[in-house]
């Protein structure tokens, strides 16, 4: 078929295309898109039949893309992506306080952002919130998320807009029963003697993680995990001495300070927003009270005192 000629005039047939790729069967993209299953059959032969070509595999499990329906899959990708700026953008449109504002960060910055959120949620009580900590990047050209707080080396990510909010202190704490059975380190070269609580990831880009890399071997890394209270929960049982946020360990009974703060430690962080997002209310009323916060919380002058 002449491509030039061909122009796809039923939109439903591709997206129907796209959903049975991505879940791999007929009758679970049927679920999915709300039709019966036989209409997602009539869609792939048609779409087939429109191309010229196979797009998927039949098999007794189910379908599998062939080559050229991998090539469709990318297009539809790209497209759904696509809708869902859009429709992002949308939704934090315009100079309402209502509806979701959707926050990420790294984790451990909980002390921070829900006061902060608490505030917004008190003076406007239609704005709903969703708060999510994880160490991946969201995308929010993709709409993912109207605000990111993110660690380490300035992002760098075109289309967005970014701003140093300050650096998250971490210090080296155990739990009295550690201590108790293991004693106390007193200097750096104290901590080869000791059990750590670490990275999952043996190539974590924390300061602070590659600092305790180059003193102490893998192996005295006998509790790794990837998740900030998970890490906060070996270290209260008593598994190892570990990395935790000041702000949250610092004042706790389960948890003593070993080592305090350090310059090397630290982790700048920054406010990160889409360029069509950062003007709209709400995503301004966030980042002000952000950084009204910042000033006064304990993570952020704690390696100081």
């Amino acid at each position: 078929m002449d491509a030039q000629n061909m122009s796809f005039q039923n939109w439903d047939e591709i997206r129907t295309a796209y959903q049975v790729a991505r879940i791999g069967t007929v009758s679970g993209a049927a679920d999915v898109l709300g039709v019966h299953h036989a209409t997602v059959i009539r869609h792939i032969d048609a779409l087939e039949g429109r191309l010229g070509a196979k797009l998927f595999q039949r098999h007794a499990r189910g379908y599998t893309p062939t080559e050229a329906g991998q090539e469709l899959l990318k297009v539809a990708q790209a497209t759904e992506d696509q809708f869902g700026q859009l429709a992002a953008r949308i939704n934090g449109a315009g100079s309402e306080m209502g509806g979701e504002l959707v926050v990420t960060s790294v984790p451990g910055l909980s002390g921070l952002v829900t006061p902060v959120v608490a505030g917004l949620m008190s003076e406007h009580p239609e704005l709903i919130v969703r708060y999510v900590t994880d160490l991946r990047i969201f995308r929010l050209e993709y709409g993912e998320a109207h605000v990111a707080i993110r660690a380490g080396s300035a992002p760098t990510e075109p289309d967005n807009v970014v701003q140093r909010l300050h650096e998250h202190q971490v210090a080296l704490f155990a739990a009295p029963a550690y201590l108790a059975a293991h004693g106390r380190p007193a200097k750096d070269a104290d901590l080869i003697a000791h059990r750590f609580v670490g990275p999952e990831n043996p190539a974590s880009r924390a300061p602070f993680h590659q600092w305790l890399a180059g003193i102490v071997p893998r192996s005295q890394m006998v509790y790794r995990c990837n998740d900030g209270e998970a890490a906060e929960d070996a270290v209260r049982a008593g598994l190892g001495i570990g990395f935790l946020p000041v702000a949250t360990a610092r004042g706790d009974a389960g948890f003593v300070e070993v080592m305090p703060p350090r310059e090397a430690w630290a982790s700048p962080l920054w406010l990160v927003t889409h360029v069509d997002l950062h003007r709209t209310t709400k995503v301004q009323a966030f980042l002000t009270a952000i950084k009204a916060a910042s000033k006064d919380w304990p993570a952020m002058c704690s390696g100081h005192r």
